[in-house]
């Protein structure tokens, strides 16, 4: 008796599933500050999760408190954890138990901090870490990647501490994703702007392609 083989939809289902099972997993944390370009998070998670992408991203998300203004938290896809900073002190009650920054900073791969706005990047330049974002920065391990977005009004990003914070930052060997120039959501014309999603993501995946 001969083999039967599958159909043409089946096989093909069979050779999408097996290509995503090769594909090498890394793992993202993504953090959104207060900034309005926060509205895109949830974008980006989806662009993140694309099949066609080399990589299988596994996401968690950390947000500062000002972050929850701009999007919401039922929007994030149920599979996605969504970290705050009372979470920080609920996961450590003595001595002994897990350190949540410090923990995260061992999971991810990668910290993506997009937005990053004014006065987060002001935070990291000069070493703040007063919440959870700020201390999974301070905490990075320098051998992986850090990628980060800036996203500020114009009046702000043209400011010269901007650039001398930012230049700090890439001194360290965090990675720049600039800004671009658009209409932003005040209404005004000019740099600040994050960059687009797609931009960032490919920014990601170029990432994980040079050695770690």
């Amino acid at each position: 008796m001969g083999e039967i083989g599958l159909s043409g939809k089946d096989a093909s289902n069979a050779e999408a599933a097996a290509a995503i099972k090769l594909r090498p997993e890394r793992n993202v944390l993504i953090a959104a500050t207060g900034s309005v370009a926060t509205i895109k998070l949830v974008q980006l998670i989806s662009e993140l999760s694309n099949e066609k992408l080399p990589y299988t991203f596994n996401v968690k998300v950390i947000i500062t408190e000002h972050a929850k203004h701009f999007f919401e938290l039922e929007q994030v896809p149920e599979h996605v954890p969504i970290l705050h900073n009372r979470d920080e002190w609920l996961a450590w009650n003595k001595r002994g138990d897990p350190v949540l920054h410090i923990e995260l900073g061992k999971w991810a791969h990668m910290l993506l901090i997009a937005p990053l706005s004014a006065n987060s990047l002001a935070k990291i330049a000069t070493g703040h870490c007063d919440n959870l974002v700020m201390c999974v920065v301070r905490a990075w391990d320098l051998e992986k990647p850090l990628l980060f977005a800036p996203a500020m009004n114009t009046r702000m990003y043209d400011h010269p501490i901007t650039r001398e914070q930012i230049d700090k930052l890439n001194s360290w060997g965090y990675k720049e994703i600039p800004c671009i120039s658009k209409t932003l959501m005040c209404g005004d014309t000019g740099n600040g702007a994050m960059a687009e999603v797609p931009t960032i993501v490919t920014s990601v995946v170029s990432a994980f392609q040079l050695p770690l």
